[in-house]
């Protein structure tokens, strides 16, 4: 049996009368946020519609962007990890605000987020607390996981910009990361838009089997380490069909990862599609099996990139790399190795290079440079790369004083049909 809205909002309203005039009586002395939690949980059983749905407006949410609907997110959470089956929570049309929401497993069933509607992250950040990495959306432990439809998770980033100091402090106090898949296997994203990360707007940590497609990501490019998606320890991630426009890098792929395909990507503004950066921390694990291939490139600030620190503290390795058909639209640096990469002076340069790149292929990039250096391999004398193709590469600067050039220092491997200005392996 269905419940409209009013009639829920009813039924909450006297079962938290109830609550509250029992616990008076007897002398029960709860919390606010106790007795809202259990109202909540009791209430999800009424709210659940036929095939395991749960509709958080029934759960006492209001679309109205400013009420707090943390705890009927949460309480269908609950109630949706604990059925078997198939369980769907419904976010319907509407803006509903929520502050950090930890969606832990593992679930009993597959739990899928009918996203129509608009989430929006508070910008009062004790809303997250506890964590030196806080995020607002983190999927913890959870199996067979999917959010999907055409709604937002919106961060509401510009609110607290100003409260990000990582380009003066390494060791900055970091701000929430929009969505966290942390410790999920066969989890899919779909159709839905992030909008405005605070801080990253997707991470995606000790993860297998994930699926990305038809997503939106979107933040200005001058919005501070507004990273489109970055995964890190993880293996067999897809990422197709998907439009990211941020003020960091789109797409990076950090230590540990491994099995990566990215095809159908258009990355801009942003940092562009990054391999790194490696070797900052202790027992880094390696990269390998990366394909990047029909991915559009427009007006970024670097275009295919791998970067470590030449003063990193232990081996790690960055093999099997593939690019193809990628096109370059007036991107500055459009091929890039880095293994002298050096953020905010942090590191020095009289360190010996640990990371090892070989058996990278650059294949059909074609397009247009802001910059003469279309190909720049800047890697390390102590431990240069190794097995580096490049084959039908034709970027050309788009600038009418200087001429096309690449640079490849100490770079081992060979250029087939290239332009002359680049073959210079």
């Amino acid at each position: 049996m269905a419940f409209r809205n009013h009639d829920a909002a009813m039924v909450l309203f006297f079962f938290l009368l109830m609550v509250t005039t029992y616990a008076n009586a007897h002398g029960h002395s709860k919390k606010p946020e106790e007795i809202t939690e259990g109202v909540y949980g009791a209430a999800a059983a009424v709210a659940a519609g036929p095939g395991g749905t749960f509709d958080i407006t029934k759960l006492g949410a209001v679309g109205n962007g400013r009420a707090d609907s943390t705890g009927a997110v949460m309480a269908a959470w609950r109630s949706a990890c604990a059925g078997a089956g198939k369980q769907t929570i419904l976010i319907p049309k509407g803006d509903f605000m929520t502050g950090a929401m930890e969606l832990r497993g593992p679930c009993n069933g597959a739990v899928t987020i009918q996203l129509d509607g608009n989430l929006l992250g508070s910008n009062d950040l004790s809303k997250y607390p506890g964590k030196k990495m806080p995020n607002w959306v983190e999927v913890r432990h959870v199996d067979n996981f999917v959010i999907s439809g055409k709604g937002k998770l919106d961060g509401q980033g510009p609110g607290v910009w100003s409260k990000n100091s990582c380009a003066k402090n390494y060791n900055c106090k970091l701000l929430p990361n929009t969505l966290v898949l942390n410790t999920v296997n066969n989890g899919v994203v779909s159709g839905i838009t992030l909008l405005n990360a605070k801080f990253f707007h997707m991470n995606i940590y000790r993860c297998k089997d994930i699926k990305i497609s038809g997503v939106t990501i979107s933040a200005p490019g001058d919005s501070p380490n507004t990273d489109g998606i970055h995964m890190g320890d993880s293996s067999k991630i897809t990422i197709a069909a998907t439009t990211i426009g941020t003020g960091d890098d789109c797409i990076s792929i950090g230590p540990g990862t491994d099995g990566v395909n990215i095809t159908g990507v258009t990355c801009g503004p942003g940092h562009g599609i990054s391999i790194g950066s490696l070797g900052r921390y202790k027992d880094e694990r390696d990269v390998r099996d990366v394909s990047v291939t029909r991915c559009v490139l427009r007006k970024t600030t670097n275009g295919l990139r791998i970067k470590s620190y030449e003063d990193s503290v232990s081996p790690v390795t960055v093999s099997k790399v593939s690019y193809d058909g990628v096109v370059m639209d007036h991107v500055d640096n459009p091929i890039i190795i880095d293994q002298k990469y050096c953020p905010n002076s942090i590191c020095t340069s009289k360190g010996d290079s640990k990371v090892s790149v070989r058996d990278v292929t650059f294949r059909n990039i074609t397009g247009s440079s802001n910059t003469p250096a279309v190909v720049q391999l800047l890697c390390s004398g102590k431990l240069p790369c190794s097995g580096v193709a490049m084959q039908d590469v034709r970027v050309l600067y788009g600038g009418s004083d200087k001429k096309t050039t690449a640079v490849c220092d100490h770079a081992l491997g060979k250029s087939i049909g290239c332009l002359k200005e680049l073959a210079c392996l």
